[in-house]
């Protein structure tokens, strides 16, 4: 079965995306070029959706994160991300389908490597943020 006829909007996608400031040099990797010019920047443009999925996990496998302290908070978080594979993938798929049609090809190549780095930054982000998690597990 052919591809549908729809063209990705790859140059509207790259406008939605917001700055992030990144030293590049020529001796970094395909992934950390990859993480700073396209994960980093996904990862901010939806980092109030990354928020909200996981306030809804932790809602969902009653992790008593509001009461928690603060370096608390931070292990249970970090422990739900590296163990609820359902959420990773979630996680993944939030990046990911930001992805511009020649991003989806590079990243095709270097799979494993940029989830994982998708995943670190994911989960410092939401433990960079644990308080504002908490919040919304108690809205």
């Amino acid at each position: 079965m052919p591809a549908p006829d729809f063209p990705r909007p790859n140059d509207a996608l790259l406008a939605l995306r917001p700055a992030v400031a990144a030293t590049l040099s020529a001796d970094d990797t395909t992934a950390a070029r990859f993480l700073h010019s396209t994960l980093r920047p996904v990862l901010k443009l939806q980092n109030d959706v990354l928020l909200r999925v996981v306030a809804g996990f932790v809602q969902d496998h009653h992790i008593p994160l509001a009461t928690a302290s603060a370096v608390e908070q931070q292990r249970l978080l970090a422990e739900l991300l590296t163990r609820n594979t359902k959420l990773r993938y979630t996680i993944i798929g939030l990046v990911t389908g930001l992805f511009t049609l020649p991003e989806w090809a590079e990243y095709g190549l270097h799979r494993s490597e940029l989830n994982r780095r998708l995943l670190e930054l994911a989960t410092r982000r939401v433990q960079d943020q644990a308080g504002a998690v908490a919040v919304l597990v108690a809205e």
